[in-house]
C-alpha cells in the first residue's frame, strides 16, 4: 500500500469538502404560488436560475394564498427561509418595522435598478432604502367602449372637466357612463385611490392610508367634492350594490354602460363575452389637480429576503436574477401581466402594452386600497366608499366613523 503525504491528503481532502460545500449550496424558497400560472412561472424562474448557478439548489415551499398570509407571520420570526413572497408599499411595513425583512439597497445599486425599476422605486421604500425585488404588477385604468364614444363624438378625457362633460354626454343619451358593482366593496377601494391620487398626490395617499391623516380632513373632504360629480347625477350603474363586479359586467358588454374603471384582469371576460378590440379601449385616469406627477394603481408582485434568511449571499444573487429583463419577461408572459424591468421586452397584448407604456412611466404606484390600508381599516374604508355611492347625503357620518376607525387601528 502507498500511503501519501499527510499535507496532500488535507490538501486533496480540502479540495473535495469545497466542491461538495459548492455543490450543496441551498437556497429556501417560500412562496404562495398554489396557483398553475404563478407556480409555471416561479418553476421557469427557478430552472433559469439553477442552470445559471450550478452551485446553487433551490429547495422550494408552496403555500395556498390564505395559509400564506397566517404562515408567513409565523416562518420570518421562526424558521425564516432565505427567500420569500409578499407585496409592495404599505403591505411590506410591519415587516420591515419589526426587522424581519433585510435591506436590499445594495443589490439595486449594483443592478443598477434604481433606474431600471423607477416606476416601482417608491413602492420598495422605506426610510429610504430598498426592502425587497419587484418582478411584477399590472395595470388599473378605465376601459372604455370606443365604439359608443365615436358614435357620439367623444374624445378620450384628458381631465376631470372633459371626463365629467363626457358623462353628462352619455347620460343625455340613456348610456350609464360607468358600470362598477360593490356588492363586493373592493372595487370602491380603486375609485378612492385614483380620486386621491389626482386630487393630492401620491405622498398624501399613502400618508393616509398608513394612519397619518384624519379621514375628517379638508383635503379627504375634496376628494368626496369631485366624487360627487359622478354620484350625486347618476353616472354610476344603477343597483350597483346588488352586483359583484363580474355582474357589472354585462351592462358595459351590451353597450349600456361605456366605463369601467377596473384592473387589467377584466379585459379576459370582456373579450370572450365578444367585445373585440375595435370597440374596447383603454385609457389613464384622467388628471384632476393640474400639474400633480400621476401615480398609479399597481398591484406588486416582490420578493423579499428574511432578516434571519441563513444564506443572504446566495439569496441576493436570486433577486439579482429575479430583477434581469429577460428574466421579467418571460416570468410576466407566462402570468399575463407586466415586467417592471422597462428594458424588458415590451408585451404583444394591445392592452398589456398600453400597461406598460403608462406604468414604465408613472410617478409613483399605489398598491390598491385593501394592500395600503391595514385589513380593518380597509374594510372600513370600503364599506364606508361604497355606503357613500348609495347614500352620498351620509358622507360627514361615514367620515366621521372611519376617523373613529383610523384612531383606533393605529395606536
Amino acid at each position: 500500500m502507498v500511503f501519501k503525504p499527510v499535507k496532500q491528503v488535507l490538501a486533496a481532502a480540502a479540495l473535495l469538502a469545497c466542491s461538495l460545500s459548492a455543490l450543496a449550496g441551498e437556497l429556501v424558497f417560500n412562496n404562495d404560488a398554489s396557483d398553475p400560472a404563478p407556480r409555471a412561472a416561479f418553476e421557469a424562474l427557478v430552472k433559469g436560475f439553477e442552470a445559471a448557478n450550478p452551485d446553487v439548489k433551490v429547495k422550494v415551499n408552496v403555500f395556498d394564498h390564505e395559509g400564506y398570509k397566517t404562515s408567513i407571520r409565523n416562518f420570518l420570526t421562526a424558521e425564516a427561509p432565505d427567500v420569500c413572497t409578499w407585496y409592495a408599499g404599505n403591505r411590506m411595513a410591519p415587516f420591515v418595522n419589526a426587522g424581519l425583512f433585510e435591506d436590499v439597497s445594495d443589490v439595486w445599486a449594483k443592478e443598477g435598478l434604481n433606474e431600471k425599476l423607477k416606476s416601482a422605486s417608491s413602492a420598495m421604500t422605506i426610510n429610504g432604502k430598498k426592502w425587497g425585488m419587484p418582478y411584477s404588477y399590472y395595470q388599473w385604468g378605465i376601459y372604455y367602449r370606443k365604439d359608443l364614444f365615436a358614435k357620439l363624438g367623444i374624445a378620450e378625457p384628458k381631465n376631470w372637466a372633459e371626463l365629467v362633460a363626457a358623462s353628462a354626454k352619455l347620460k343625455a343619451n340613456k348610456i350609464t357612463p360607468f358600470a362598477i358593482g360593490t356588492k363586493e366593496t373592493w372595487p370602491t377601494g380603486g375609485w378612492f385611490d385614483y380620486l386621491n391620487m389626482r386630487v393630492n398626490g401620491y405622498e398624501f395617499h399613502m400618508d393616509l392610508t398608513a394612519g397619518k391623516v384624519p379621514y375628517t380632513d379638508k383635503r379627504v373632504q375634496a376628494v368626496f367634492d369631485k366624487w360627487d360629480d359622478l354620484v350625486k347625477p347618476g353616472y354610476y350603474l344603477a343597483n350597483h350594490a346588488s352586483y359583484k363586479w363580474q355582474e357589472a359586467l354585462p351592462a358595459f358588454i351590451k353597450g349600456d354602460a361605456a366605463m369601467y374603471l377596473m384592473g387589467n384582469f377584466a379585459v379576459a371576460p370582456m373579450k370572450e363575452a365578444g367585445l373585440t378590440e375595435a370597440q374596447l379601449g383603454f385609457m389613464q385616469f384622467p388628471e384632476i389637480t393640474p400639474g400633480l406627477p400621476k401615480a398609479e394603481d399597481a398591484p406588486t408582485e416582490s420578493f423579499h429576503i428574511p432578516s434571519k434568511a441563513k444564506n443572504k449571499v446566495d439569496a441576493r444573487r436570486f433577486l439579482a436574477y429575479l430583477s434581469k429583463p429577460e428574466v421579467q419577461a418571460e416570468m410576466n408572459t407566462i402570468l399575463g401581466q407586466l415586467p417592471v424591468n422597462k428594458d424588458a421586452k415590451m408585451p404583444m397584448d394591445t392592452y398589456l402594452k398600453a400597461g406598460f407604456s403608462m406604468l414604465s412611466n408613472a410617478y409613483a404606484l399605489g398598491q390598491f386600497y385593501d394592500r395600503d390600508a391595514p385589513a380593518e381599516m380597509a374594510k372600513a374604508g370600503m364599506d364606508g366608499f361604497q355606503q357613500y355611492m348609495v347614500k352620498p347625503g351620509e358622507r360627514a357620518k361615514i367620515l366621521e366613523r372611519l376617523e373613529k376607525v383610523r384612531k383606533s387601528v393605529y395606536k
